[in-house]
């Protein structure tokens, strides 16, 4: 953890404090972790201007995951491309994988969110999440095998219903498109591939995470859910349920 003393012990217990006066509710985690300080990670961070988002720990995770698919044949996709990062790093993965000759797919609109309904709550708007496909290509440069299938989802899937898949990374938070993402992609992932629900767990996301309990077999028990939010399977794995720590309390 931290050391005793030292210029970083004390701001991070002044910064507790604050947090617990401001934000009691919020919990706080131990910025002493080797992976922060991950150079090559730290790079593509800054190229995808990612370092001071919120998002990082959760690229992290996809980073670690496309590991486990080095043996495991079939393509990769994403749907809700936005502007390319998590798509960078499967590419990358892709490239580094001689076993397959692997291409990966990026399914966005290009025009943001559609239409919330009545399963999505209150937070998102139509229009909300817009990045340009241009914006894209642009952060893309230099991956390879890599193809732009613009339009809305599900419009696109056919193009690829004849593919097999080894890794799928949905990112699109409203219920209808994940909905839709992944009745047609669960079935055509290999024995081993990995499915990642970005949404997944979140209370500004209610449609992807009850989108996922709907689908068939309910998705949602086969999850393994990440603690800064999201969750991910592995095709052809059994998941016990997630065991009650403190029996008859809650």
């Amino acid at each position: 953890m931290l050391r005793s003393g030292g210029p970083d012990a004390a701001r991070f217990y002044l910064l507790r404090r604050f947090a617990r006066l401001v934000m009691p509710g919020y919990r706080l985690r131990w910025h002493s972790l080797d992976w922060w300080n991950d150079a090559d990670f730290n790079d593509y961070l800054t190229r995808f201007q990612e370092a001071g988002n919120l998002n990082i720990d959760r690229k992290w995770v996809v980073h670690q995951l496309l590991r486990l698919i080095a043996d495991v044949p079939g393509d990769t996709a994403e749907c809700g491309v936005f502007q390319g990062a998590t798509s960078f790093l499967i590419c990358k993965a892709n490239e580094q994988t001689t076993a397959f000759d692997r291409t990966h797919f990026m399914f966005d609109s290009f025009e943001g969110l559609s239409q919330p309904n009545a399963h999505d709550g209150g937070y998102w708007r139509k229009g909300d999440l817009t990045a340009t496909e241009d914006l894209a290509r642009q952060r893309l440069q230099g991956c390879n095998n890599a193809i732009f299938m613009k339009g809305w989802i599900p419009t696109r899937f056919d193009e690829v219903a004849a593919r097999r898949f080894a890794f799928v990374h949905i990112d699109v938070d409203l219920y209808e498109p994940t909905r839709d993402a992944v009745a047609f992609f669960y079935p055509r992932l290999n024995e081993g591939a990995i499915m990642v629900i970005d949404d997944f767990g979140f209370t500004t996301c209610p449609g992807a995470t009850r989108a996922i309990a709907e689908a068939a077999g309910n998705l949602a028990g086969k999850l393994i859910a990440l603690p800064d939010g999201g969750g991910f399977l592995i095709k052809g794995r059994t998941v016990a349920p997630a065991a009650k720590l403190f029996a008859g309390t809650h």
